[in-house]
């Protein structure tokens, strides 16, 4: 068991501190004063780490907290690997789930602001940006009225996460053979843009976009074109078995008779198939915050259309959830993973990452959430 003890000497004895550097584009630099934590807040945080970890049966904890650019708080908590006791570190990564959709959606902003690719551009059909390589002409009804933006916004019609999620069906096909037959056999249930549900399969075709638009493979346009600009070089698609993860990759755990190991991950590349740690995906989140912290891989233009909600739904844009305050964000989760990474409009990006989840995924999605803003809140100088 994670107790309050382990995860507090763990914490006072690891460091807090660290610099974000992107080659090319800037420094996300500086040290906070030594003073700015104080050692009490410090105990206070990590108290607040071991109880999520307890409540929740969680082996690792992994989180990072930046401020107005500085990275100002890394920490993990527990093991990486729960049988063989390896300790976990900050720089072990982690599946993401579907906080991989705020990545695919700067993937295809980057497209946009290279004049490669259009909002209001179709997907399927005639004219289309994948045509008729999937699926067998004519489409159902609606099919050929889908945009970029649909899928975007998930508001493509159809197709959503409940129990007939394409994502979660067939595991033995591969992405071609998954979407034409969901063009053959799934039907949408409303016209595009009328009806907002959340679509991971959406987001598989907005990876099939990329790859149809730029002619390379999903990993690799991302990689150059989102992550290497944010000085990110450890991130990758994670993989379906444990024998082939990455050497500094964790070991997944579930729960309620779960399997990490039992879904296709690779197929899940653009929805929800990175794996990085906490630090990544505050290189990422830095640099499109639309704030001045450090250099932005997009235009502000750009980032104010990403984040600008939908027509259908208030809480969701493109690729993030938002709400009036100005803090974007995205969780994510799936079996041995639960994910969050955060933008608050007062300067602050954080990351969060385990290697379990609890059932339902709900409760623990909604319990990673505030257990960060309850660390990030008990350090009286950010003042959140």
């Amino acid at each position: 068991m994670w107790t309050r003890r382990k995860a507090i000497n763990r914490f006072l004895c690891g460091t807090a501190l660290g610099v974000l550097t992107s080659p090319g584009r800037g420094v996300l630099a500086g040290f906070l004063a030594e003073d700015e934590i104080s050692p009490a807040e410090r105990k206070a945080m990590a108290i607040v780490a071991a109880d999520f970890m307890n409540r929740f049966a969680v082996p690792g904890l992994s989180v990072a907290v930046a401020r107005s650019g500085r990275l100002v708080y890394q920490e993990a908590f527990g093991a990486s690997n729960r049988d063989s006791g390896a300790r976990l570190s900050p720089s072990n990564i982690l599946r993401i789930a579907s906080v991989t959709k705020p990545i695919t959606s700067v993937a295809v902003f980057t497209l946009i602001e290279k004049g490669k690719l259009r909002l209001d551009d179709s997907v399927f059909g005639k004219g289309g940006i994948l045509g008729t390589r999937y699926g067998t002409p004519p489409y159902k009804r609606y099919v050929e009225s889908i945009t970029v933006d649909h899928l975007l916004t998930h508001t493509g019609g159809g197709w959503d996460n409940g129990s007939g999620d394409p994502m979660f069906s067939n595991p033995g096909m591969d992405q071609p053979h998954l979407i034409s037959w969901t063009l053959d056999n799934r039907s949408l249930i409303a016209a595009p843009g009328a009806h907002w549900a959340y679509s991971n399969f959406g987001y598989c075709i907005l990876g099939r976009v990329i790859e149809a638009v730029t002619q390379q493979s999903y990993h690799d346009y991302v990689r150059e074109a989102v992550l290497l600009p944010c000085g990110i070089t450890n991130m990758r698609i994670a993989r379906s078995d444990v024998e082939h993860r990455a050497p500094d990759e964790v070991t997944y755990y579930g729960q309620a008779g779960e399997d990490p190991y039992g879904m296709n991950i690779e197929r899940m590349d653009s929805h929800g198939g990175w794996a990085a740690s906490p630090t990544d995906l505050i290189r990422f989140a830095t640099h499109v915050d639309g704030l001045t912290s450090a250099p932005s891989i997009l235009k502000l233009a750009t980032i104010g259309k990403m984040t600008s909600h939908c027509d259908v739904n208030a809480n969701y844009a493109r690729g993030w959830a938002v709400n009036s305050t100005g803090n974007w964000w995205h969780n994510g989760s799936l079996p041995g993973t639960t994910a969050i990474l955060v933008r608050t409009s007062t300067g602050f990006c954080w990351a969060a990452l385990t290697n379990s989840r609890s059932q339902p995924g709900r409760v623990i999605d909604g319990a990673l959430d505030r257990m960060m803003w309850e660390i990030v809140g008990k350090v009286n100088a950010w003042r959140i």
